[in-house]
């Protein structure tokens, strides 16, 4: 029975290694893939019980680090900053790079990315090194709409291109076959990618041979991560592999991935998807696991290379196993497994990592028309250095929680914000159900719930104010 399982396996792994291959995808790529689609095999699904972890209790706090010293702006020179920008957004409705959203004003991701790497370089005298990680699908959007910064357009090293990874049949565990439409035969390989990109590439090779030794990763969604001198220079010279920002969790992270540690004490990063059923309300416990991954890590490059180079050329990560169809719009085309590996999960794959805590001044994603909501408003300010950030009377972010079903995508939001979001600096939690707008200079205070039974919109206006919610809020 051993022999029957190994063999069958032997010829699955031979025919996605044909597939990648014939995609024209690299070596060091079809061997990170191998390694987690054995995982899959060998049933060892990335799962992590609550019993065979520990809470992380504290860390070193940013504001509490070393200052940088003067010399250490050397280390500049030595640094790459690179954005990861594969992400489509469609899950609010958007069709090309998620970059290309406008947040604030009329600027997107992109202008605000682009500025801050120009703004560092000025401010820092120094040719800062930077690179994006797109995808097949942002590529050529991304590189079009570069072209307004001919400074960062220019350099013949300004990209990084995400693999893609084959689908797998959930019932043969083959790859996945989809005559009707062979692009929906692929999937994207989670930013776990990050590592295999970098080797197969010949990138990671060439930053060590050019004496680059730091890299400064972040989502390309996160305007509040820029490079930051104190982290930089703790983080060099602690000699770790790796430092991952973490920030203290709140209402609005529970569902989200957590730091946390093994019974040995080594860090490692739960994501919900590795969390099982039973254990979710501990996994949500704020009080409990208090820190979650900002997605902000600082890598040693010749570590992250020796550690590769140990290994087959592969870093290994724990399995993220998602099911789904292989045409995610036909619930009764074949089920499949996409399989993701994680990027902070290196944290476990590279010993001697560290953590620290920041605050949420670099932490300001958009993953929802929620988080745009709030990001649109008053809550959050447009630093000196281009970065969003929660304005100065704002401790922690307004909680928003528009109606899904009207609200999901951003094209639906746009009607109910077209005069402007309103204030929301006083805010703690805003609930809307029903169809509504928001008339100029409307102002929410408090936790407020907006509720509409009717089909015809609402227009609020005004200061709303904590209220019960009783058709619609009293100040409606």
């Amino acid at each position: 029975n051993f022999f029957s399982i190994f063999k069958n396996y032997s010829m699955s792994a031979e025919l996605f290694k044909k597939k990648m291959a014939d995609a024209g995808l690299s070596e060091a790529f079809s061997n990170a893939f191998l390694a987690v689609y054995n995982d899959l095999v060998e049933g060892r699904t990335g799962m992590m019980p609550e019993e065979t972890i520990d809470a992380v209790e504290s860390l070193p706090k940013l504001a509490e680090l070393p200052k940088a010293e003067e010399g250490d702006k050397t280390l500049l020179g030595e640094t790459l900053v690179l954005k990861l920008n594969g992400g489509l957004g469609t899950g609010m409705g958007l069709e090309k790079a998620k970059s290309l959203l406008q947040v604030k004003g009329e600027d997107t991701f992109l202008d605000f990315i682009a500025k801050q790497v120009m703004h560092m370089r000025k401010e820092l005298n120094t040719p800062l090194k930077f690179m994006m990680m797109n995808s097949f699908s942002t590529s050529d959007d991304t590189k079009a709409f570069l072209a307004k910064y001919p400074e960062l357009a220019n350099d013949p090293n300004i990209e990084l291109m995400q693999n893609k990874a084959p689908k797998v049949d959930a019932k043969t565990l083959e790859p996945a076959s989809w005559p009707a439409a062979p692009d929906l035969e692929w999937c994207p390989p989670g930013h776990g990618d990050l590592y295999a990109a970098l080797a197969g590439t010949g990138k990671l090779d060439a930053l060590v041979a050019d004496g680059v030794k730091y890299m400064f990763v972040s989502n390309s969604d996160n305007l509040g991560a820029t490079m930051d001198m104190n982290i930089l220079s703790y983080f060099a010279k602690s000699g770790a592999p790796m430092c991952m920002e973490v920030a203290e969790r709140t209402e609005s992270d529970k569902k989200g991935g957590h730091l946390c540690k093994d019974k040995e004490g080594k860090l490692l990063l739960r994501e919900s998807a590795q969390c099982p059923k039973e254990d979710e309300d501990k996994f949500q416990d704020i009080t409990v696991h208090k820190y979650f991954n900002t997605n902000n890590l600082w890598l040693n490059l010749p570590a992250l290379k020796a550690a590769m180079d140990a290994n087959n050329g592969v870093l290994p990560l724990p399995l993220i196993r998602n099911s789904k169809t292989v045409d995610p719009r036909d619930s009764s085309s074949p089920a499949v497994f996409q399989l993701e590996t994680a990027m902070g999960a290196a944290i476990a794959a590279l010993p001697g990592s560290i953590a620290i805590c920041v605050d949420r001044t670099r932490f300001a994603p958009v993953k929802t028309c929620n988080d745009l909501f709030a990001l649109k408003s008053d809550a959050y300010i447009v630093t000196e250095d281009h970065r969003l950030e929660l304005a100065p009377d704002v401790p922690v972010p307004p909680v928003v929680n528009l109606d899904s079903k009207l609200y999901k995508m951003v094209d639906k939001l746009e009607p109910a914000i077209k005069n402007g979001v309103p204030s929301l600096k006083k805010c703690k939690k805003i609930t809307v159900k029903g169809p509504v707008e928001f008339a100029a200079g409307c102002v929410i205070e408090g936790t407020v719930e907006i509720v509409n039974d009717s089909a015809d919109v609402k227009v609020i206006e005004g200061t709303v104010t904590d209220a019960p919610a009783a058709g619609c809020c009293s100040n409606c």
